[in-house]
C-alpha cells in the first residue's frame, strides 16, 4: 500500500491563436502520443497578449496505464535521463519538458510540420486513493499516506532517471 504508482501522464502543447499552427501541433501530438487531443482553452483576458477566454490556444492528452508507461520512458530517454530536482513537487508529481519533438525514439523530422516542444507531467498515486474519486462516501487521503517528494524522487530512480 505504501508504493507510489504511475496515476497518469498529461502531454501539454501550447499552439497559439493560429488555426494552421493548432492543426500542425495536432498532428505531432496524435504521431507522439497516438490518442487524438484535446484542445484547451484561455480562461482570462489578457489584452496585451491578445487572450480572450475561451480562444483556443493549446492541445493536451492524458495517458494512463500501460500507454502511460510507454510513453514516459520514452520521454525520460529523449530528456537524456535526466531531471532536475526542481521538476518535483511536495505532492508526489513531476514535470519537464522537451524542446523538440523528433527527441523522442521513432520520431522522423517532417518538413511540413517543423519542431515543436512540449511539457510531460506526471501524477503519482498510492493503492487506496480511490476513496479520492468513489460516487459514495468520498473522503480525503490521509496525510501520511500521500506521495511525498523523496518518494517520487525514488519512483523516477527506479525508472533509470539520474535526478540531480
Amino acid at each position: 500500500m505504501k508504493e507510489a504508482l504511475l496515476e497518469k501522464v498529461v502531454v501539454n502543447m501550447g499552439a497559439g491563436a493560429e488555426p494552421e499552427q493548432m492543426k500542425k501541433c495536432a498532428q505531432v501530438m496524435q504521431l507522439i502520443t497516438g490518442r487524438k487531443p484535446v484542445k484547451t482553452t484561455t480562461q482570462a483576458k489578457i489584452p496585451d497578449w491578445g487572450l480572450r477566454p475561451g480562444l483556443e490556444i493549446g492541445l493536451k492528452v492524458t495517458l494512463r496505464g500501460e500507454p502511460a508507461m510507454e510513453f514516459l520512458k520514452r520521454a525520460l530517454a529523449a530528456k537524456g535521463g535526466k531531471i532536475s530536482e526542481k521538476s518535483f513537487d511536495n505532492n508526489g508529481n513531476f514535470a519537464f519538458g522537451i524542446r523538440e519533438h523528433i527527441n523522442l525514439p521513432g520520431i522522423k523530422y517532417d518538413p511540413k510540420i517543423g519542431i515543436v516542444g512540449f511539457d510531460v507531467a506526471v501524477a503519482l498515486k498510492k493503492k487506496g486513493y480511490r476513496v479520492k474519486y468513489r460516487k459514495l462516501k468520498k473522503s480525503l487521503v490521509g496525510k501520511k499516506h500521500r506521495v511525498k517528494k523523496e518518494e517520487a524522487i525514488e519512483f523516477a530512480k527506479k525508472m533509470g532517471v539520474e535526478v540531480a
